[in-house]
């Protein structure tokens, strides 16, 4: 991961930390996703992000989330070794494993700069 990029990740990360920790669950999940699009590329962090929101689901008790997730902790580290992963996925259950989406504007930046 390409050091601006793993920037903007570890800071989503810390976000999504600090919001699970005071109760909101809405803008953890948000920076979660924002995370999911950043990693996508690279096996570990993708890995590592579909892992934290098996978490955030399990603390939720979201068993549909839990389900989604578990799935896509077995192909993301294939999808992204493959370069297979759908590009702006944001991650969650709530969209299919391999619909592309578009890419937010300040994330879009980040991942151009970061090639």
């Amino acid at each position: 991961m390409r050091p601006k990029v793993r920037t903007a990740f570890q800071l989503e990360l810390a976000k999504a930390e600090e919001y699970a920790a005071n109760s909101d669950f809405a803008r953890a999940w948000h920076h979660l996703e924002r995370a999911h699009v950043l990693s996508q590329a690279w096996a570990i962090p993708h890995v590592r992000v579909h892992f934290l929101m098996l978490k955030h689901a399990l603390r939720r008790h979201d068993g549909r989330e839990v389900r989604g997730q578990l799935v896509r902790l077995l192909v993301a580290a294939p999808g992204s070794w493959l370069g297979r992963a759908p590009l702006g996925n944001t991650g969650g259950s709530d969209v299919g494993i391999l619909t592309p989406m578009p890419i937010s504007d300040d994330l879009q930046g980040v991942l151009s700069e970061g090639r």
